[in-house]
């Protein structure tokens, strides 16, 4: 059941399947509106709905001309469905009026807070969160969170949330938020002197569905999250302790948006705080359908030379091409920066699926997004934003440590980024590379692993996998025959890290030497 889940995790974007959740959720409301199982009318949700997606798909697309920004349209549509969902609906007979204006004072508020709270061009705040909080301020007007409660949509939240969290990993954020929010609750009614019994109190706790809706889809936004594990911990932590309505400072009572919007200010305290302007430099053939786009960063650019370490991933936005615009998978992905930072330009290794034609111009086959049809016609001198900065999938300090880098296909590209840093900063390295690819035409980066062969002493084994199968324990035990002694790093498909992580952890591989590269790469 976990593989069937993996393959269709894998196939999705998490902005796709945001982008269904969320659509999933509204429908099962109206339905169970309609049957009296939720306390809603469905009409009036599909109108409050209609209005708010119009309001921020306008205003998004208004201030991104205005900015002269990519217009995030699939964020326009998310951030709608996230305040239909926690803003009650307004009545239809009669029309209320000033429900209408609550719909689109919240709407211009979350997505003006894109371009208007933001600096260096990284928005600050949830959009959702931070609009109610305002609305709260403004027009005295507050979400409801009008779900909250019901058992039944509680099933589907947990259901499609956890399917979410699992596709970007993000279990460490989520389960230190439950904590830090249970002690929280648990805490302040036993000192507000209510009957307190831990058992009934978490109970009650866990039954609204807000607490679920918030951490899954609210807190987890990528783009208003810390960049590592640790802070990400803190993070929820914080947001938790504050989440808890009995907190408060003089006649302010926290509500689940102030909560994030404070926990989000915490966030930005300690994450990269730019967006970057990227220009194409570049793009050449490394292996079958896999291309090199080389962008110079900084002066060059007309923007800031990007700081980061061997490893890391960033998110990268581009407007598509053709006259439909950006397809359900929107205009944002993550890759991982491929080129060392001892290098001028920021290189990216991309895996096209289908056959790409030579030009690299056209249109490539059907199954390739909106976005790799855009990317693949770049010319040089166009431009690309990237942001978001982020990943723990680096090389320690300590330079005695003994590595088996493992990876598959475009999987290489962090190993790429890091053998080349130690490369160029002439710092031996006890490591084996396995590099496995369907054949050995599809190995990209070859000249990079040669180079540091003779440099650092880097042993890479090329596994063809079409004749020589997967790497498994037997390959390991075989070539690296200190397997025991060594950390490993493991990038590629979720299904291979997967398999080799299990694998390792069957070897008696101790789980603090297995270290695997997660990003939410979307297809």
């Amino acid at each position: 059941m976990l593989a069937f889940i993996d393959n269709f995790l894998n196939r999705i974007t998490m902005y796709r399947l945001m982008f269904y959740y969320l659509i999933a959720l509204l429908v099962v409301a109206a339905i169970f509106g309609a049957f009296g199982m939720l306390p809603i009318n469905p009409a009036a949700l599909a109108v409050s709905a209609l209005i708010i997606l119009a309001a921020c798909w306008s205003t998004n697309k208004i201030f991104a001309a205005v900015f002269k920004a990519p217009a995030n349209v699939e964020s326009a549509y998310i951030t709608a469905f996230i305040l239909a969902l926690i803003i009650s609906p307004i009545a239809v007979a009669p029309f209320d009026v000033a429900g209408f204006w609550f719909l689109i004072a919240a709407s211009v508020f979350a997505m003006g807070s894109k371009y208007i709270l933001a600096i260096n061009k990284k928005h600050i705040f949830n959009p959702a969160a931070i609009a109610v909080a305002l609305t709260a301020v403004a027009l005295n007007q507050y979400a409801s969170w009008w779900s909250d409660g019901n058992l039944q949509m509680l099933a589907f939240v947990a259901v499609g949330g956890l399917l979410i969290v699992r596709k970007i990993q993000r279990f460490d954020l989520v389960i230190t938020f439950f904590a830090a929010a249970l002690a929280s609750i648990m805490l302040f009614s036993f000192l507000a002197g209510l009957s307190f019994n831990p058992l009934v109190t978490a109970e009650k706790a866990l039954i609204h569905t807000s607490l679920f809706f918030f951490a899954f889809v609210m807190l987890t936004e990528p783009l208003t999250t810390p960049p590592t594990r640790p802070l990400r911990i803190m993070y929820g932590l914080f947001v938790g302790a504050l989440f808890a309505p009995s907190v408060h400072i003089g006649p302010i009572y926290s509500t689940p948006e102030l909560a994030l919007a404070v926990g989000n200010i915490f966030s930005y305290a300690v994450s990269p705080k730019s967006k970057f302007m990227l220009r194409l430099k570049s793009k050449r053939a490394i292996g079958a359908d896999t291309y090199d786009f080389a962008f110079t960063t900084g002066d060059a650019a007309g923007g800031k030379k990007i700081k980061f370490k061997p490893g890391q991933y960033m998110e990268f936005t581009l407007p598509a091409s053709g006259p439909l615009g950006a397809d359900s998978r929107g205009n944002r992905r993550y890759f991982t920066i491929a080129s060392s930072p001892t290098e001028p330009d920021l290189h990216l290794g991309i895996k096209f699926y289908g056959r790409v034609p030579d030009e690299m111009a056209d249109a490539a086959s059907s199954h390739t997004s909106s976005f790799k049809k855009a990317l693949l016609a770049l010319k040089p001198g166009d431009m690309m934003m990237g942001g978001q900065l982020t990943g723990d999938f680096t090389l320690p300090h300590d330079p005695t440590r003994k590595f088996v880098f493992i990876a598959g296909g475009i999987g290489i590209t962090p190993f790429r980024s890091m053998i080349k840093f130690l490369s160029d900063r002439g710092e031996p390295v006890d490591a084996t590379l396995l590099y496995s690819n369907r054949t050995d035409d599809e190995a990209p980066y070859r000249e990079v692993f040669d180079e540091a062969a003779r440099t650092i002493g880097l042993k890479t084994v090329y596994v063809a996998t079409g004749k020589q199968g997967r790497i498994g324990a037997d390959l390991i035990t075989r070539e690296v025959p200190d397997w025991k002694d060594r950390v490993f790093y493991i990038s590629g498909t979720h299904a291979m890290v997967s398999e080799l992580k299990t694998t390792l952890r069957e070897m008696k591989v101790p789980q603090s030497h297995i270290k695997i590269d997660f990003f939410p790469g979307f297809a």
